[in-house]
């Protein structure tokens, strides 16, 4: 379901994406990555609707960089690094930002473990994904991925449950980390 939404942005995004060629892709990347930590500072400040709308611009930015990049013949493995790299920047400061301001909070339990598990769990996707590629397998595999992670946190922050979508950005997230592990371990037997 996922991945059909996901391709349903793309097909949206695309004919656009084909329009932007005077515009290097890196710097929509680096530009999404700004927007990220604007949103950071709307969760540090309490402002979730500002902080889940900059996010949500990040997001669109996000998937725009890596379509203009494909669209106009421009993709480079410096570009898909630096994207990767701005993802996790990204992702780890949107999650201090609302740990900052206390929003991680989950009844009894710290909010610097709920936030800290977030980012944790979002890391290691990340990462299993990297190794995984690196020993030779695709692990794409898992229901956690960077755009429903933050499709989740927007949601929270909309919903002014942020400390609902953090806890459940940490258990996909983990889901998803032991899903590539069995995945890999099958393919790499």
């Amino acid at each position: 379901m996922f991945e059909e939404i996901k391709e349903s942005v793309r097909d949206i995004l695309r004919p656009h994406a084909r329009k932007i060629t005077e515009i290097n892709p890196n710097t929509l990347t680096l530009l999404g990555l700004l927007l990220s930590i604007v949103s950071a500072y709307f969760f540090m400040q309490r402002d979730l609707n500002m902080a889940g709308a900059f996010l949500l611009a990040s997001g669109i930015f996000d998937a725009l960089d890596g379509l203009v990049a494909r669209e106009n013949n421009r993709t480079t493995k410096f570009g898909g690094f630096l994207d990767s790299v701005c993802d996790r920047f990204a992702d780890a400061v949107i999650i201090i930002g609302a740990m900052y301001a206390g929003l991680t909070q989950f009844y009894s339990i710290p909010f610097w473990l709920n936030g800290t598990l977030a980012i944790f769990g979002s890391l290691m996707v990340s990462y299993t994904r990297a190794r995984a590629e690196a020993a030779g397998a695709n692990a794409s595999v898992g229901l956690g991925d960077r755009p429903v992670r933050m499709l989740i946190i927007i949601l929270g922050a909309f919903l002014g449950k942020v400390n609902w979508s953090f806890l459940l950005v940490a258990v996909i997230s983990f889901i998803t980390v032991f899903q590539r592990i069995a995945f890999v371990r099958r393919v790499l037997k």
